[in-house]
């Protein structure tokens, strides 16, 4: 997507709104946030090589084939985080790009057991780096930040993923800001089921669950996840419309889904932007919410997210307001911080439209 192009499109007004507009996200991944000229700077710093040679080259590579090209960049990245710090780094990195976009808060996936396997990284500092970014972000901007651990579905070490992922997040405190499991990874061929029992005990523990679901595989892996798994919200969830009962059960229950346009659209689920059923899934009654997923690895921004809902579907700022809204009523805040949240943002957008004159 080209920001540019999306500016020029839309009412300045509303163009205007949309970047100042309070906003929250709910399916970001950590590793996934890492901008190519602090991937250049880890590759230095831990001499490990990349597909490309320079920021420039980065920057071109981060155009997409297929979901598993997609992976093959996300591995080369995640050989790139080694050590504490570079954790902390990428947190604040987040937590200042969050800050422009006037993001409030932010529920962040972050995939624990490669690192731990791979590199020897313990949990408890791998996660201690992640908080202290987490803090320095707080006392910077203000954006608050909790974290889900994804189980990676077709990790190479096998099912163990997700039971030891449970394992290491089942005794924390709330302090430490890990608030649910997820299950992440590709889904063709990797089916929610067998992770049933592993969910069933993130749920023991008092953890909120989550699922990759019907973005590279059909309805069937959705209604899978609530199932089996008994997921509270889908990770992107778009294969949906391909099933009206399901878009039915979805909207009577309220299961949010976590939709990232771009994101669909680079990895090939659908051919343009305006393809993309977010808003007939919006007019049936689902309760959707916008994310960017990958940021600077699909070359958009959660504000561009918001511009594209404007420029390729008609939506106004009322609407728009509302669907941040949905992402206040989906996340997994305490219902008095939920609370809070909800009406400090929907004062600041009104007071933001009647500036505007956007009624």
């Amino acid at each position: 997507m080209d920001p540019g192009k999306a500016v020029s499109e839309l009412n300045p007004a509303l163009d205007q709104y949309i970047a100042t507009m309070p906003k929250v996200e709910l399916h970001v991944h950590l590793e996934g946030t890492v901008l190519p000229y602090r991937l250049a700077d880890l590759s230095a710093r831990h001499g490990i090589a990349l597909p490309a040679q320079d920021e420039a080259d980065l920057a071109q590579a981060y155009r997409f084939r297929d979901f598993l090209h997609f992976i093959e960049l996300w591995v080369a990245i995640n050989e790139c985080l080694r050590k504490p710090e570079d954790f902390a780094q990428i947190v604040v990195d987040l937590g200042a790009e969050a800050a422009r976009q006037n993001v409030r808060y932010l529920e962040v996936f972050f995939s624990p057991e490669p690192h731990i396997r791979r590199k020897g990284l313990p949990f408890a500092e791998l996660l201690g780096g992640m908080n202290e970014g987490r803090a320095e972000v707080r006392r910077r901007w203000g954006v608050e930040m909790r974290w889900i651990a994804d189980g990676v579905r077709d990790a190479d070490s096998g099912p163990i993923s997700v039971t030891r992922t449970v394992e290491w997040i089942a005794a924390l405190d709330p302090a430490d800001g890990v608030i649910g499991l997820g299950l992440g990874g590709y889904e063709i061929g990797n089916p929610p089921g067998p992770f049933a029992a592993d969910f069933a005990a993130a749920r023991a523990a008092g953890l909120h669950v989550v699922a990759h679901a019907g973005e590279t595989s059909g309805p069937e892996t959705i209604w899978e996840s609530i199932q089996a798994l008994q997921a509270e919200r889908i990770g992107h969830g778009v294969r949906a419309i391909e099933d009206t009962d399901l878009v039915t059960y979805l909207a009577a229950n309220q299961i949010p889904l976590e939709i990232s346009p771009t994101s669909n659209v680079c990895i090939g689920v659908y051919p343009s932007a305006a393809a993309h059923p977010f808003r007939r899934l919006d007019e049936a009654g689902v309760l959707v919410t916008v994310n960017s997923d990958d940021p600077p690895l699909f070359g958009t921004t959660l504000t561009d997210e918001y511009r594209l809902l404007a420029r390729e579907f008609g939506y106004g700022a009322a609407d728009l307001e509302r669907i941040s809204l949905n992402a206040v009523r989906a996340s997994f805040l305490p219902d008095p911080e939920k609370t809070r949240l909800l009406g400090e943002m929907s004062a600041e957008s009104a007071v933001l439209r009647e500036r505007l004159s956007l009624g």
